[in-house]
């Protein structure tokens, strides 16, 4: 049975509570991508999260909060870290922290690390959620585990449709960009993964610079795979133009045709139309040629995501 498509109204956010409740997978949308939903202390419906995802087990998931209570009722936060939270919550920020003690989020959803990545989301219609429900959710993209991320309700219900209990429509994304990750050692704060608040933000906001992650073989935060966000067709980045066979994702004045990220050459449109755009090709051609994007600002996250995305396994 395909999981039903509805919009946020008062009563599909206390359906989707109810269905929380009783173990169940929600699809809801937030401002970075669309997030599969579930009761973030009840291990048996973080389980069918990563079982409807065939998510790898050691990939950690997001806790999500509604309020400053939650959030410190689940992590310790330095001076540091709540420096960021300040200035950028609710909105696309994760940070990664020492779990409280009594916290209600499970050992499976932290992927039995000592640490825990929380994130008190920008859009109404999740902070209402997590509101009504009353404790946090976990919510990693609503696709298919390595499956480019969705920012429509279609998108979910082309990968999940039939894995999960409901589908809450709240149009496209407005960021379109999973959320960027940012660590701790101590005070020194240490980028995890790029995305929806581009480093240089953070480094102002902290007063100091950020590290980069240094080792590429662990994996203590969501998004860190050497093969993620992957369309089934081969991507070709860096390309001026495509060559026979291949569709095209253009950025900035193009005469090449294909799908334009952003005409004008702005960053963070190019962000919100990432994901739909290598889905539409993805859906027409065996191969993607790439434009370049620059590396400044939400190029960084839009980078990071194409090389995950263009990465294939020796052999």
């Amino acid at each position: 049975m395909t999981a039903p498509v509805v919009p946020i109204l008062p009563e599909t956010i206390a359906l989707a509570a109810e269905i929380l409740s009783g173990g169940g997978l929600v699809a809801i949308p937030t401002e970075t991508v669309y997030g599969l939903a579930a009761d973030a202390s009840n291990p048996e419906a973080v389980a069918r999260i990563y079982e409807a995802k065939g998510r790898p087990r050691f990939n950690p998931l997001i806790a999500h909060v509604a309020s400053w209570e939650m959030a410190e009722a689940e992590a310790v936060f330095s001076d540091a870290a709540r420096t960021c939270a300040r200035a950028f919550w609710p909105g696309p920020l994760t940070l990664v922290l020492p779990a409280a003690p009594g916290g209600q989020v499970s050992d499976l959803a932290r992927a039995g690390l000592d640490t825990l990545a929380i994130r008190w989301p920008a859009h109404l219609a999740a902070r209402s959620l997590i509101t009504a429900f009353g404790r946090p959710l976990v919510a990693p993209s609503a696709n298919l585990s390595g499956h480019v991320s969705p920012t429509r309700a279609e998108h979910v219900a082309a990968d999940l449709g039939e894995r999960i209990d409901l589908i809450l429509d709240g149009g496209p994304c407005e960021v379109g960009m999973e959320s960027t990750i940012l660590g701790f050692i101590g005070e020194t704060p240490v980028l995890l993964r790029p995305g929806g608040v581009p480093t240089p933000l953070l480094e102002v906001t902290l007063g100091r610079p950020i590290r980069s992650h240094e080792d590429p073989n662990a994996i203590n935060a969501p998004g860190q795979l050497k093969s993620h966000y992957a369309p089934k067709a081969r991507l070709r980045l860096n390309a001026d133009a495509p060559e026979d066979g291949e569709g095209f994702l253009a950025f900035g004045p193009s005469v090449a045709g294909g799908l334009n990220l952003s005409p004008s050459g702005d960053l963070v449109e190019a962000a919100s139309k990432l994901f739909a755009m290598l889905r539409a090709l993805d859906a027409r051609f065996p191969r993607i040629a790439v434009a370049p994007i620059p590396e400044t600002g939400l190029g960084e996250a839009i980078n990071d995501r194409l090389r995950r995305a263009a990465y294939r396994e020796a052999g």
